[in-house]
């Protein structure tokens, strides 16, 4: 494994630890409203722009992993992952050449596929409404994607400068 390989494993694997401890970060009620799926924005990052190595078994992974912390129905997250990853991964030579706006309508899809699929999950196990709440974290992280994607795209030209 060459040494910029292993740095971007650390990076990947440093950056999904830190999505994971702001998705159970317990903040005030108002804030936890709009916290979106960091986990799944990073792992859209990453397929997007290493999609030869990091693809849908490590999404799967990773939503294990997810649903473990959060105490969902183990295979939940897992399953939302995958398929998001699986879509992204089947068009990114197109996305990849999308302008920034389009990108971001590429996620907001991608956050509404999932957080319906979520919901999807919970009405089986239990009566549930969407709510207003539905969109805010499907909002909140269309906002957020391109300051996340400047941020870890910052530290990827970091890594190649050291």
């Amino acid at each position: 494994m060459s040494p910029s390989n292993s740095s971007s494993w650390l990076l990947y694997l440093l950056l999904i630890f830190l999505a994971m401890a702001l998705r159970v970060i317990p903040f005030s009620e108002t804030l936890s409203y709009i916290n979106p799926d960091w986990v799944l924005l990073v792992l859209i990052y990453w397929s997007l722009n290493a999609p030869e190595k990091f693809g849908v078994f490590n999404a799967w992974l990773v939503g294990l992993l997810v649903d473990v912390l959060t105490g969902r129905v183990l295979g939940e997250y897992a399953l939302v992952y995958t398929l998001v990853i699986y879509f992204i991964l089947k068009f990114h030579k197109r996305i990849r050449h999308y302008p920034f706006p389009q990108l971001s309508v590429v996620v907001f899809v991608s956050l509404l596929f999932s957080c319906s699929i979520v919901y999807w999950i919970e009405s089986i196990k239990n009566d549930a409404s969407i709510s207003p709440i539905f969109w805010t974290q499907i909002i909140s992280g269309t906002l957020m994607w391109p300051l996340m994607y400047s941020s870890i795209r910052f530290l990827r030209t970091l890594r190649r400068i050291f």
